[in-house]
């Protein structure tokens, strides 16, 4: 091999890794730890698990406060994020990958739980506030945007008025909720793949 052939492919592997660079950023929040596997508030973290498992991969590259994988979904080549810095710290992971890719708010989709919905049910929107949820708080804090696709997956509401919000979120769903949960599952992985496609009012006609 010349000399010119070797720094021909050497520019075609540079070139490669350029065009591999993430072009989406998919977050599941949830937190860190087998104490909290399973819980109602990790249902962000579920759905990775199943995107995942979709594609054959493993979350488990330690990167951006994170445990991240590079796959190729929905056409475009995405990074599957599980942030470990705590749910209530969740967006310095997040601006930590935006910033490392150059990627800007709408180059991402995040997916969490949410107790205003029934187990079972999904609700798809491009933007919105925080609807008091501490992870989105600190993503919207600290990335100083909104406007971006977010899949919120239904956790059930308090038994009653006065059960502590923390201990209702960090329970672990019943067993007679496990199919419902196991069809929200699939359905916001299929609704990640659609979003990132650029169909996202497909995926909302369709899951909400």
């Amino acid at each position: 091999m010349s000399i010119f052939d070797i720094f021909a492919k050497l520019d075609a592997q540079k070139s490669k890794e350029n065009i591999g660079a993430p072009e989406h950023i998919i977050v599941g929040l949830g937190n860190p730890g087998t104490q909290y596997e399973d819980t109602r508030h990790n249902a962000g973290f579920m759905t990775m698990d199943v995107i995942a498992d979709k594609l054959g991969v493993q979350i488990k590259k330690l990167k951006f406060k994170s445990l991240t994988a590079d796959v190729m979904f929905g056409g475009r080549r995405c990074l599957l994020l599980k942030p470990s810095t705590f749910m209530n710290n969740s967006g310095e992971a997040v601006v930590q990958a935006m910033e490392f890719y150059k990627l800007t708010p709408d180059n991402m989709t995040v997916i969490y739980d949410d107790i205003a919905l029934d187990v079972g049910r999904i609700r798809i929107r491009q933007k919105g506030s925080d609807g008091g949820h501490n992870g989105m708080k600190s993503i919207i804090y600290l990335t100083g945007s909104d406007s971006f696709s977010r899949i919120r997956i239904g956790v059930g509401a308090k038994p009653h008025p006065d059960y502590p919000l923390a201990d209702w979120v960090l329970s672990r769903f019943k067993k007679e909720e496990g199919e419902k949960l196991e069809a929200a599952l699939k359905n916001a992985a299929a609704a990640a793949e659609l979003i990132v496609s650029g169909k996202i009012n497909e995926a909302m006609n369709k899951f909400n």
